[in-house]
């Protein structure tokens, strides 16, 4: 088995959430100024926390925010995120990764952002993971 920790979190989620949410979502890692013109839009951050389990799993703890243009719209697509993510990814594999357990941490709820013009809803989920031997 590779290295705990060679799989990029971050990409591997966002490509994977990019396929479940269809063209008309941008998944990303960073936002910029365009924002407000790609809504809705799912961030992934990876936090740094987490580690590896006793099985040499990596555990990681990642961000997920999600921006669109009302309340009840950011609430919605998270809900649906976070469905995505407890149901459908353990067992999930893509090319380089395959997806173990996967809990909440932190529900969607709302969080500030200094963009009156859109709303955040961030959650945070432990996700384990190791690179496809």
């Amino acid at each position: 088995m590779a290295a705990v920790g060679s799989v990029d979190v971050e990409l591997e989620l966002i490509q994977w959430l990019q396929a479940k949410a269809g063209p008309g979502v941008v998944v990303r890692d960073e936002v910029d100024n365009q924002l407000l013109g790609e809504l809705p839009t799912i961030q992934v951050q990876r936090l740094a926390a987490g580690g590896d389990d006793s099985f040499r799993l990596d555990r990681a703890l990642v961000d997920v925010d999600v921006y669109h243009s009302t309340r009840a719209q950011a609430i919605a697509l998270a809900g649906q995120v976070r469905g995505w993510l407890l149901t459908d990814l353990p067992g999930a594999r893509t090319d380089v990764a395959v997806f173990g357990r996967v809990s909440t941490v932190s529900p969607p709820a709302m969080r500030p952002y200094e963009n009156t013009a859109l709303r955040r809803v961030g959650a945070t989920y432990q996700i384990y993971s190791h690179p496809v031997v």
